[in-house]
């Protein structure tokens, strides 16, 4: 197991980082995490935390965002990559279509049937 990323809130203003990746020694684990990542967003890997999960991603990012030197240039980078990434994903998701494959999709807090992978 490794930590991707550890938020912990100790305070009103004491907020701490954590993680197990260093990106300069390993800069190729990036563009991995990014594609695990979306792929468990999408299937019922979550565990039924959607929301929750999802307000805090979008609460760091909008943190991170209000810190950029360049917020228009991080926001127009971040648009590129993924749009990119959605269309890997569209693509994939059609090939396995044509090949007889079926996908279900829910949406955030509903849990698939038991019976369902």
């Amino acid at each position: 197991m490794e930590k991707i990323l550890e938020v912990l809130r100790y305070g009103d203003c004491d907020i701490r980082f954590s993680t197990d990746i260093d990106p300069l020694k390993k800069p190729d684990e990036i563009p991995l995490i990014i594609t695990q990542s979306a792929f468990a967003m999408t299937t019922k890997l979550w565990g039924g935390n959607e929301q929750a999960v999802l307000a805090m991603i979008r609460s760091l990012s909008i943190a991170d965002l209000s810190m950029s030197v360049n917020r228009k240039e991080m926001i127009r980078h971040l648009d590129i990559e993924s749009e990119r990434l959605f269309r890997v994903f569209t693509q994939a998701k059609k090939e396995f279509e044509r090949s007889g494959g079926k996908i279900l999709s829910f949406g955030p807090g509903i849990m698939p049937p038991r019976n369902k992978s």
